[in-house]
């Protein structure tokens, strides 16, 4: 088997070898207004696939985004992108500001009708260990904790001992809090170490328990609508649910674990 992979790497070097004077010759010979050697020619024969809506208009305008033998760089992105407002104005968007690499979340050739997005995690992980190791000063805090994040990742662990075993070594790295803060509904009562329950897949944690349903300790997880601190709870809802001495923190008394909605002695209801 390896004699014959020898034998098709010397076949290939062959028709390689072979194919450059050919192709030298042709290009001497062809008139300099012929539309082999126009640019755009040359990058819609290497072009691997078509640009999408918001960037058709750089189709045959390869430098725009490429440079030779790096490829795409960054500051090109940040040249057209760099006063997008409506992206570093937004808290769960901002951290682009801080961003040294594009590519590995904003692909792109994929086809005019695909978005050039596709937001990774780990990808992100790994740019920020690579900014961490590349701005850390020696004894800094910065540089301390690329140290330990390296250690980390290289040690032996087992999935049981991570912080969430669906949480890679990579995507601990990740500071969850700065682009989620919005989305926390624990009002920060849990800290900031989301890894310690959420993955980076879902939101959901297959293996949370919801405390039993006699549980009289519901207000230290969840906080009552606003509707509950106004007149609307003592004359509507505490009524619908039977339930007209109840307190706001007794959740328990109208509430059932299946849903917010299903409240005990009346059903399903919703009344917004």
């Amino acid at each position: 088997m390896a004699k014959r992979n020898d034998n098709q790497w010397t076949t290939t070097r062959v028709l390689v070898l072979a194919s450059g004077p050919t192709m030298i010759l042709f290009w001497l010979l062809t008139p300099a207004d012929s539309g082999f050697k126009q640019a755009s020619t040359w990058q819609q024969m290497t072009e691997p696939g078509n640009l999408s809506a918001a960037h058709a208009h750089l189709e045959h305008n390869c430098a725009a985004c490429h440079t030779s033998v790096t490829g795409a760089e960054p500051m090109k992105c940040v040249l057209c992108h760099a006063n997008n407002e409506s992206v570093l104005q937004r808290q769960p968007s901002s951290f682009h500001a801080s961003i040294s690499s594009c590519r590995e979340c904003h692909p792109e050739h994929r086809g005019v009708s695909e978005q050039p997005t596709r937001m990774s995690h780990a990808a992100l992980a790994r740019i920020g260990l690579r900014q961490l190791r590349a701005d850390a000063v020696p004894d800094g805090e910065m540089h301390l904790t690329a140290l330990r994040l390296q250690e980390w990742m290289g040690s032996d662990v087992l999935n049981d001992d991570l912080p969430h075993a669906r949480i890679t070594p990579e995507e601990v790295v990740l500071n969850c809090a700065t682009c989620h803060t919005n989305d926390d509904r624990h009002f920060k009562l849990f800290g900031e170490d989301c890894a310690q329950c959420h993955a980076t897949d879902r939101w959901t944690i297959p293996e949370y328990r919801h405390p039993s349903s006699s549980s009289m300790d519901c207000a230290q997880c969840h906080q009552a609508p606003p509707s509950h601190y106004m007149m609307h709870f003592k004359m509507i809802s505490a009524r619908v649910a039977g339930k007209p001495h109840a307190k706001v923190s007794q959740c328990q008394q109208c509430h059932q674990t299946t849903s917010w909605n299903d409240i005990l002695g009346a059903g399903w209801y919703k009344h917004h």
